[in-house]
């Protein structure tokens, strides 16, 4: 049973916003939960990228890493807005408990088939069962933030559980790259080992929440009772339902458009980053030899989420969430064309952190504004089409990548050329979603204060 507790006044807190979101019990097991479920997905992740993309065995072209990405992302992403109707009509906290529960389960499989170099209908069906149920369980984390942070908190609790979820899928890969690296695992049976430690972190996180939370402390508010069978009737008019919602939330629908923008861009950097690494394990078969410019790479885009978490709550309270927004794309777009065409590691290493800067930073407001502007009733199929849309558009950057990149994935026009899309994209935002939002005034700069006797459930 939730219990509650008072929330002091907005003047006593401003300056202190981290503090206050900690303060709250059930936002820290909140974000356990979270932390501990994407550690599982860097280590699974990373058995799985070992496998099929830097496995010297194999030969892999642009083209085939696009496939493999949309044959995991996008069956998911394609009905993710229906299943979404459910995280509005059963326990988030049940979700995020069966969720885990059962990617933990199908991991086991999973990694026996890596192990054995057994990718076939059998792997892929698994490994898209495995990310498809993560896609959910985030949706789910997002939808229940409200019911453990109020309003105005909402932009430092998403810049915390965003960032650290981030920085725990990193860590995640991190720690299984240098296992692999110092046991020289590189091998089928290494990586199906690696995969195989994901089963700790999604059971752990699977517990934590069944733990922490009463069935109904993370929401829906006001569930509509349906048998099953009469809520897969109506799954596709609830989605229709969801997507007007948001469209109606015109300040949220531009700021998730203009993230969808930056996800298919930042799919070609994506794309470009992967086949200029993977290039000299194909040569000489050597893993190793890409370990340090990935190493400089994640530490780069490491430094980029922890400084979007740190900038992105006082700026967006102090120049809107709008503006922001605006300049972290228009700065993304400048990094990649000062840092990226040398090609040099560490040169990538300042443009990839400024890529995250904006990427999650973007993330962040976003996510924001979907809380902040939608009711309760209808963020499981809002989060669900957000979580559609932000697979969707990476996939697509990664097919345009896959048409105009070479081989080793180094063109100075195709970065040139992702520059001013960014550029592009930061122009339309501001015009279309800063207008709205100085029209009506409602943005995450100065949400509704609450009174001083607000209770948040913890």
């Amino acid at each position: 049973m939730a219990t509650l507790e008072a929330v002091p006044s907005p003047g006593s807190t401003r300056s202190h916003n981290l503090r206050a979101v900690l303060r709250h019990r059930g936002f820290r097991r909140l974000l356990g939960v979270r932390m501990l479920s994407h550690v599982g997905d860097g280590w699974f992740q990373a058995g799985l990228a070992g496998s099929v993309l830097f496995n010297p065995e194999k030969a892999t072209n642009p083209l085939a890493i696009a496939v493999g990405f949309a044959l995991l992302l996008l069956p998911y992403s394609l009905v993710g807005p229906y299943v979404g109707g459910f995280l509005d009509r059963w326990s988030r906290r049940s979700i995020l408990f069966v969720a885990n529960l059962l990617r933990a389960l199908l991991v086991i499989p999973a990694a026996l088939l890596i192990f054995n170099a057994d990718e076939g209908l059998g792997f892929l069906t698994l490994s898209f069962l495995i990310i498809g149920f993560n896609r959910f369980f985030v949706a789910g984390v997002s939808a229940a933030i409200p019911h453990v942070v109020e309003d105005r908190r909402l932009v430092t609790a998403n810049s915390l559980a965003t960032t650290m979820g981030s920085v725990c899928f990193a860590l995640g890969l991190c720690t299984a790259f240098a296992a692999l690296t110092a046991f020289d695992l590189a091998s089928y049976h290494g990586y199906g080992v690696i995969a195989s430690v994901a089963v700790v972190g999604y059971t752990a996180s699977a517990l934590l929440a069944r733990w922490s939370f009463g069935k109904d402390d993370l929401g829906p508010d006001h569930p509509p009772s349906a048998s099953l069978r009469n809520v897969l009737a109506s799954s596709g008019r609830e989605m229709v339902d969801g997507v007007r919602h948001l469209a109606a939330q015109r300040g949220a629908a531009y700021a998730l458009l203009a993230q969808s923008g930056q996800r298919v861009l930042f799919g070609v950097l994506t794309l470009s980053a992967l086949l200029m690494f993977r290039s000299p394990v194909a040569e000489d078969g050597d893993v190793s030899g890409a370990v340090p410019g990935l190493a400089a790479v994640f530490i780069g885009g490491g430094v980029g989420n922890l400084a979007a978490s740190v900038l992105t709550p006082p700026l967006a309270r102090r120049v809107a969430g709008w503006r922001w927004l605006t300049l972290l794309l228009a700065l993304e777009g400048l990094a990649i064309a000062v840092f990226g065409p040398s090609f040099s590691p560490y040169l990538l290493a300042i443009a990839v952190f400024f890529v995250n800067l904006a990427g999650q930073g973007a993330k962040i407001i976003v996510d924001t504004d979907l809380q902040h502007e939608c009711a309760d009733d209808y963020r499981g199929r809002v989060f669900s089409l957000s979580d559609t849309m932000f697979n969707v558009s990476f996939v697509v950057g990664l097919f345009l990548g896959a048409l105009v990149l070479p081989t080793d994935g180094r063109s100075v026009e195709v970065l040139f050329s992702v520059s001013l899309g960014f550029v592009v994209v930061a122009i339309w935002y501001a015009f279309t979603g800063g207008r709205w939002a100085m029209r009506v005034g409602d943005d995450i700069r100065q949400p509704e204060p609450e009174p001083e006797t607000v209770a948040a459930r913890v």
